[in-house]
């Protein structure tokens, strides 16, 4: 096949020891169909090229055929999962390679669904349409709201039927991301490779994702430091636009920072701490208000499992490791309020500004309040027609709010910075259950429109609404 379309492909993973992956093929699959194709993000990764190319779009992302240069690979890693540690591994996916885009940066190209390989266990290696498109609109939702997260390039059906409950359609997804490497990989390379293994890695993800560090005194501390910082911005960023991860287990956090592993993920509606979406969480155990402590609990088993390269004496080693996992719960408290703060137009905290958070935050809970709509009332200064918004308890917070904002002068420049950080549009779940089942009836229509208006999170629309009741029996699914 030709190499003009923009394929160009690297390989770095494949120079690490063998005891980390293992080289495997995707699976072929009997009438691949294409479903969905990113063209804006084909034209990032080079690739624009494809978009002429209808048939080699279903037959590469299907997996039928490799593209060129290719050198496909499944990784091994572990993971802590509801906090049990497990043996893992890419058990669906194939790696194709490092492709290196027109700004000199690279990306991870990744086939989900893709087969089974030797980390399978006793899976089938493959995806259904429904959560594969589920992941694909998750992903882009969460790009259009400026928060870091792998991409979507391509949903490919298979023509398969694959066996869960029900018997649903099967179907390839085609996966971005600055890498596929998570907490679960140390601890993959910390419990069952040596020393020497440990340290070509911790080297190898320096260089590939956190340069800045190679040469420092105690490069395996500053990586925890530093992966610290990248988490607890994601999770704030979460926060801010009422995302639930819902199976935040070591395996499904990115070293690079990223939102990654898109299941049984969904948007709040109702402001609460409490709120738990996922079929599987049973115990709460990731609920939206306890995203940051599990961050926290991820990071511990990050700096666990390079412990030994932290000092030579193990205690030194845990006094260490407990210096920098300390600074968490106060950054995260500074960062947490300091997104809030800017939810409410405030760019300079004062004394008494976290009383004003606080108790907005204890309104919205107490009536049960819509937690989008109510930040984007506020920017837009349009409320909602329902009754919270018209009695006194809002009125007389709003009051305050705004002597506050008249008290910090420019009210203009409070408006822009709201206008930036209070989404109007996310992916509601209701929008999304919508279009997934009109797409498994062949009608792909709901998730385009979907798509399109999840682009723009940030401009005026009318508010949306949840239908009543929805969220009482609403459970999203892990659809491995």
């Amino acid at each position: 096949m030709s190499n003009h379309i923009g394929w160009n492909l690297q390989h770095t993973y494949h120079q690490l020891p063998a005891a980390l992956f293992s080289e495997q093929e995707p699976v072929p699959v009997k009438v691949p169909e294409t479903v969905l194709f990113n063209s804006a993000l084909a034209q990032e990764l080079g690739l624009a090229g494809l978009q002429e190319q209808a048939d080699q779009i279903q037959t590469i992302f299907s997996g039928n055929q490799l593209p060129p240069g290719s050198q496909p690979l499944a990784q091994a890693y572990a993971g802590h999962q509801f906090g049990h540690f497990t043996m893992l591994g890419d058990g669906r996916a194939v790696l194709l390679g490092e492709q290196v885009k027109p700004d000199g940066g690279s990306v991870d190209i990744q086939l989900k669904g893709s087969g089974r390989t030797p980390y399978s266990r006793r899976g089938d290696g493959r995806a259904t349409v429904s959560s594969m498109l589920r992941e694909y609109i998750m992903s882009e939702a969460m790009h259009h709201l400026g928060i870091p997260t792998s991409r979507s390039l391509a949903v490919v059906k298979t023509g398969e039927k694959i066996y869960r409950e029900p018997i649903q359609e099967g179907a390839v997804l085609t996966r971005i991301a600055s890498s596929h490497i998570r907490v679960g990989t140390f601890e993959y390379v910390r419990q069952f490779t040596d020393r020497p293994t440990l340290e070509a890695f911790l080297d190898y993800v320096i260089q590939r994702h956190y340069p800045e560090l190679a040469g420092h005194k105690n490069p395996a501390l500053a990586l925890v430091g530093k992966v610290m910082e990248r988490q607890l911005e994601l999770v704030v960023q979460w926060l801010r636009v009422g995302f639930i991860h819902g199976v935040m287990n070591t395996d499904n956090m990115s070293i690079a920072g990223e939102t990654i592993d898109y299941g049984p993920c969904a948007f709040m509606n109702a402001y609460d701490p409490k709120t738990v979406y996922s079929s599987i969480d049973r115990n709460a155990r990731y609920a939206f208000g306890n995203q940051a402590n599990i961050t926290y609990w991820n990071l511990a088993v990050l700096a666990n499992a390079l412990l030994p390269l932290f000092a030579t004496n193990q205690e030194k080693g845990i006094e260490l490791a407990k210096e920098v996992l300390e600074q968490f719960p106060d950054a995260f408290a500074k960062r947490w309020y300091h997104m809030l703060f800017q939810k409410i137009g405030i760019a300079q905290p004062q004394e008494g500004d976290k009383v004003l958070i606080d108790n907005l935050l204890e309104l919205l809970q107490n009536n049960q309040v819509d937690y989008t709509n109510a930040f984007a009332a506020l920017t837009w200064d349009r409320l909602p027609d329902q009754a919270f918004f018209h009695e006194s308890g809002f009125q007389n917070w709003k009051a305050s709010w705004e002597a506050r904002l008249a008290q910090s002068g420019d009210r203009t420049e409070a408006i822009a910075l709201m206008k930036r950080t209070n989404p109007v549009t996310i992916a509601r779940n209701h929008l999304v259950e919508e279009a997934l089942d009109a797409a498994v009836i062949g009608n792909l229509k709901p998730v385009e429109d979907l798509l399109e208006r999840l682009k723009t999170p940030y401009a005026w629309r009318e508010f949306q609404g949840v239908p009543e009741g929805f969220d009482v029996a609403y459970q999203t699914f892990c659809g491995t």
